[in-house]
This record gives C-alpha cells, sequence and structure tokens, in this order.
C-alpha cells in the first residue's frame, strides 16, 4: 500500500511538473493508481485539469480515473476545468459522468432479485431519512416559519438536528414552470387535467388551483402522513376537483383510478429523498399518463444541484432517458438568485446552483 500510494503521489507531481505524457503513460502502465488523492484531496485528474492538458484529460478518463471525486474543498476535477473555463477538460470529465450514470442505470435495470446476494451491489448504502424512501415516510416532518416569516417545512432528523426539505424559496421556479405548462395550452381555458406527485408545501399545486381556470381535475398523490395531515388542516381535502390519492406514487401510477381520467394534460412531480433511479422509473410511465401531444411534463430538477458538475451529468442523463421514452424536453435557464438576499441561511443548501434548469417535456410527433 505505501508503495502504491507512493506512485499515486509520483504521478500526481510528474501531471503538476507538466512532464511530457510518455512518462506519465509509463508511470500509468506500471500501476500508479488512478485513484490515489494527497493530503488535499488531489488526484491525477484534479492535477490534469489544474494544467489544462485535454489529452492527458482524456487519457487519464480512459484509462478509469473517478470523474467525480471531491477534494477537500469538495471540488471535483470538472469544477476546476469549469473555474479556468476549460470548455474541453470540462466537456471530457462531464460526458464521463454521463456514460457512467447511464451504466449504472442500466445496471440498476438489471438487477438481481433483492433477496439475492447480488443486489447488495446494487442497493444504495444510505438508510437514513435523507437517502432512503422508507425512512422519510416514518420520519417527523414539521410544518413551521422562520424569522421572516416563510413557511419551511422540516425533516426532524434527531432531536438535534432537523433539515430544511420544503422550501417557499422554490416559488419563483414553480412559478415559471407553471406558466411553461399551462400558458398556452389549448385546453387551458375549458379546464386542464392536472396531476401533481409529491405535494410539499403545496407551492405548485396552489398555483395550478389559482389559474384563470382552476383544473377541472386536480390529482396528488403524496404518501407522506404528516403532509396529508398538513393538506387536510389547509382544507385541500375539500376543494372541488382535488383528488388526493394517499400512498407512493408506484402504489397509484396502473391504478384504475388514474386510468379512468383518460390522460393530463399537465403531469408534474417533485418528491423528496428518492434517488435518480426512481426518477428514471417514473419517466418510464409519463407516456402513458399524457393525453396527447399537447399534453407537458415537468419535474423538479434538483438532483445533484450542490456542485455544478453532478448537476449538468443529471440533467443530460434526464434528458436522454426522456428521450429514450419519446419525450422532448425543452430547457430554461432560471435565476434563482436574481433579486435574493440572505434571507434563506442554510435552507437553501440542497440547491447551490445559481442557475435553475426548468425542464418541459412534450411527447414526440411523428
Amino acid at each position: 500500500m505505501h508503495a502504491l500510494m507512493e506512485a499515486g503521489q509520483q504521478l500526481v507531481d510528474a501531471i503538476l511538473s507538466r512532464a511530457h505524457i510518455e512518462p506519465i503513460k509509463a508511470m500509468i502502465t506500471s500501476g500508479a493508481p488512478l485513484w490515489y488523492q494527497d493530503d488535499e484531496g488531489m488526484s491525477a485528474l484534479h492535477a490534469a485539469a489544474y494544467v489544462e492538458n485535454t489529452e492527458l484529460v482524456r487519457l487519464l478518463i480512459d484509462e478509469g480515473a473517478i470523474w467525480n471525486a471531491v477534494d477537500n474543498l469538495h471540488n471535483t476535477a470538472g469544477d476546476v476545468a469549469l473555474s479556468l473555463n476549460n470548455e474541453d477538460c470540462y466537456t471530457i470529465i462531464r460526458d464521463a459522468g454521463i456514460r457512467s450514470e447511464l451504466l449504472l442505470s442500466l445496471l440498476s435495470s438489471r438487477a438481481p432479485p433483492t433477496d439475492s446476494p447480488l443486489s447488495l451491489v446494487l442497493k444504495a448504502t444510505d438508510t437514513s431519512a435523507m437517502g432512503s424512501t422508507d425512512a422519510f415516510l416514518s420520519s417527523r416532518l414539521e410544518y413551521t416559519k422562520d424569522e421572516h416569516g416563510q413557511e419551511i417545512c422540516l425533516l426532524k432528523v434527531s432531536d438535534e438536528e432537523e433539515v430544511g426539505v420544503m422550501m417557499g424559496w422554490e416559488h419563483g421556479i414553480m412559478k415559471d414552470t407553471v406558466q411553461k405548462l399551462c400558458a398556452d395550452h389549448p385546453n387551458r381555458d375549458e379546464g386542464l387535467k392536472v396531476l401533481n406527485v409529491g405535494f410539499g408545501l403545496g407551492i405548485i399545486d396552489s398555483l395550478f388551483q389559482a389559474l384563470p381556470t382552476p383544473p377541472a381535475t386536480h390529482v396528488i398523490i403524496e404518501p407522506h402522513p404528516d403532509v396529508l395531515k398538513h393538506m387536510r388542516e389547509q382544507g385541500w381535502y375539500d376543494k372541488p376537483g382535488v383528488n388526493i390519492l394517499e400512498g407512493k406514487w408506484q402504489d397509484h401510477i396502473e391504478s384504475e383510478e388514474l386510468m379512468a381520467i383518460g390522460g393530463f394534460d399537465v403531469v408534474y412531480t417533485d418528491t423528496f429523498s428518492e434517488d435518480y433511479g426512481a426518477l428514471h422509473k417514473f419517466f418510464g410511465h409519463v407516456p402513458d399518463l399524457l393525453a396527447g401531444p399537447e399534453s407537458r411534463f415537468s419535474f423538479f430538477n434538483g438532483l445533484g444541484a450542490t456542485n455544478a458538475l453532478f448537476y449538468d451529468v443529471y440533467t443530460h442523463v434526464s434528458d436522454l432517458h426522456l428521450a429514450d421514452v419519446g419525450i422532448d424536453v425543452e430547457w430554461t435557464d432560471v435565476d434563482v438568485f436574481e433579486g435574493e438576499d440572505d434571507r434563506w441561511g442554510k435552507t437553501k443548501e440542497y440547491f447551490a446552483m445559481r442557475l435553475y434548469r426548468l425542464p418541459i417535456g412534450k411527447m414526440r410527433t411523428l
């Protein structure tokens, strides 16, 4: 192990000293580990991005360098390239991430049965309420207001720790989403048929209800008991045209109740504590949920949004997977920092990007 660590450090040092590529290739062939990171978290790929050597970045990726390794400042090699405005290096690293995520999605779709020992290879290890849907649904949520009077929903991780999971700062992007989903829809004036998965603070559902003509049919799927309790207290169960389905979306997605509606004009999903694999599965059902070519689909595009590279990768992967099921997406950048002060504090840490990539999908016409 000591010899491997030493070889890894020599590789990093050689790259930073801008050594010729042939000696570097020889070091890799001799077994210098590409997974090695020094005391500051710098890997060979980080070093190649720092010296802006496109050929070397490509070589390291081809040899198996870890595209998403982060240094002690939580920066990936892609972040380094981005900070240097080196589009070529960044694109190589980002595309490696896209390929990796597509491969993981393929492997997950062909995973062995859950009772097989092999399933442990693909099983998520985070069993906390932050990473497990079942743990999240059994956790306690608290609806409250912060010192600025803004409504927030907190996840009680423990008696000492609580995490904001539903925040009022999302109102701006939800308003833009509803406008793009509904503004020019041919059925808007007669009342749209709307499906929303995940109620949260009810921001987007309230915006749907505030349309000049409220939805003729407004179905909300929500599994968390504390959210359902809040919805009942807020009178959502008594609103005309609103139908609340309690439970996970997987329990209702192919139900007779949904199928009897005959397709929705608008489908939106905003679920918490579900990884990309769950969102990918939902994508596969969207074509059957939409009423026709004028119908629209959107989702809260927040996966990986604490890091520019991760956010870019998941946005591209989402676009490719939706294209696979016949849905073309138009992306719009929304500046979520515009006019913002510090009123959201740490509650906004789950979305650290300046620009939100807003997706609007439509079925591809033949």
